[in-house]
């Protein structure tokens, strides 16, 4: 099983689609009420969704990793980003940034090198 795709809501699929596309992100399908984008690396893809109102606060976090966290966060913020969070270390061994996206989503961009997959306390595999 891979994953496919993660899709999140919008309550304005062009300002989204503005949003991820400089995120850096490809568009590979856009309509009024939808848009899909290919991640610029490995075989994922992340898609927005129209909707008239957003649920009550989603908990969940979307997360985008790049290597050059920091350089691609001051990027970012000379392209007029906000960061809610600027990247720091974190206590799992991953370092993270967070900004919402126009319909106040939540995007971590991280780094975590070997410990994405493969943290101190990762269950051994069975023999």
């Amino acid at each position: 099983m891979n994953l496919n795709q993660v899709t999140v809501p919008s309550l304005n699929v062009a300002a989204s689609v503005d949003f991820y596309c400089r995120l850096g992100l490809k568009l590979i399908v856009s309509s009024p009420h939808y848009a899909r984008f290919q991640c610029p690396s490995g075989d994922s893809s992340f898609s927005v969704h129209l909707v008239n109102e957003l649920p009550h606060q989603s908990l969940t976090v979307v997360y985008f990793e790049t290597k050059a966290l920091d350089e691609r966060v001051k990027q970012l913020q000379r392209e007029g980003f906000v960061f809610a969070q600027e990247p720091q270390d974190e206590s799992w061994l991953w370092r993270e940034a967070r900004t919402p996206d126009p319909s106040g989503n939540v995007i971590c961009l991280y780094w975590a090198g070997t410990n994405r997959l493969n943290p101190p306390w990762r269950i051994p595999p069975s023999a």
